[in-house]
């Protein structure tokens, strides 16, 4: 059995919505109802979130709480970085997607030497900046926190001298350079995008499958497909966002867009994807029950976790 290890993210500060903070304990009712013995399995960690900052006020319109996210992203990283260290299987358990970039950052510090790939399963892109974010929600700015992107070619906002302090410490956790690069993502079901994301898709290549090519491929062959264009990495991270499942039925998340996956779908390509030896680590975010109806979110994403799990056990 791989070495895994659960840590669990009960971070919601850089959700545009409350609730994703309960999401990890909404996929564990779900394994109580399904009667699974899933979470006496693996020994859990907790990190420390920040959401006490939510009571505070924001006082950063084009990045919203940073300063909290800022002590998330470094608590996140520390956490991950032992883990590797100790060459554990980290399965991360988030609430909001900014975490992903602590997650990223202690991938790489604990093997710097290695190139990191990245699957992103996910409606949106993720890669907005102070610079460019419509909304100031910080889980919209992972990828580029990571790959040390500003984006200054698409501004449109201004952002203040202490946001701007800010963003710099956060790209510069677990070292300063970029943690991974652009090309070196995979978006799978990427849907929801503003044009100056689109531009830095377009600018660094990187390839999103839309869920029309998805159906049209099959399953296999989009994992052979994704596996192929990061054939030049030395380790792979996948990160799912229950947000990637269809509208239809993921009410129970943040942001919610049509023309996504279905649970089987989803189900079949986290398992396929964690097959190969080089995934180090896998991580599931953004179940937020507050706007869910009798935790149909978290048990979907709860069968997402526990066969994908499986996958990764019986493939090791």
């Amino acid at each position: 059995m791989r070495n895994i290890k659960l840590v669990e993210v009960r971070s919601e500060i850089a959700a545009g919505t409350r609730g994703a903070s309960l999401g990890i304990d909404a996929l564990k009712i779900a394994s109580l109802d399904k009667k699974s013995d899933f979470f006496t399995q693996f020994e859990p960690i907790n990190v420390a979130d920040a959401n006490n900052y939510l009571w505070k006020g924001n006082k950063f319109p084009h990045a919203k709480y940073i300063d909290g996210v800022y002590q998330v992203l470094k608590n996140v990283y520390s956490s991950i970085e032992s883990l590797r260290l100790d060459k554990k299987f980290p399965i991360v358990l988030a609430g909001d997607h900014s975490t992903a970039a602590g997650t990223i950052m202690g991938i790489k510090a604990a093997n710097p030497e290695l190139r990191l790939g990245v699957v992103w399963i996910d409606a949106h892109a993720d890669l907005h900046t102070p610079y460019t974010t419509p909304s100031g929600n910080m889980h919209g700015m992972p990828l580029a926190m990571v790959s040390q992107l500003d984006n200054k070619e698409c501004q449109v906002n201004q952002p203040d001298e202490e946001t701007l302090l800010y963003w710099e410490r956060i790209k510069k956790i677990g070292g300063d350079q970029p943690k991974i690069d652009p090309k070196d993502i995979v978006f799978i079901s990427v849907r929801d995008t503003e044009s100056p994301e689109d531009f830095l898709i377009k600018k660094h290549e990187i390839r999103n499958f839309k869920t029309s090519e998805v159906r049209e491929k099959g399953i296999s062959q989009i994992a052979n497909e994704t596996l192929e264009i990061l054939k030049d990495c030395d380790q792979i991270y996948i990160s799912f966002d229950v947000d990637s499942l269809d509208s239809s039925i993921s009410v129970g998340t943040g942001t919610p867009v049509p023309d996504g996956l279905t649970v089987e779908e989803a189900i079949q390509l986290n398992a396929e994807l964690i097959k190969d030896k080089r995934v180090c680590c896998w991580e599931i975010v953004e179940v937020n029950p507050t706007l869910d109806t009798e935790n149909t979110m978290a048990e979907n994403a709860f069968e997402v976790l526990e066969v994908t799990t499986k996958s990764l056990v019986e493939n090791f």
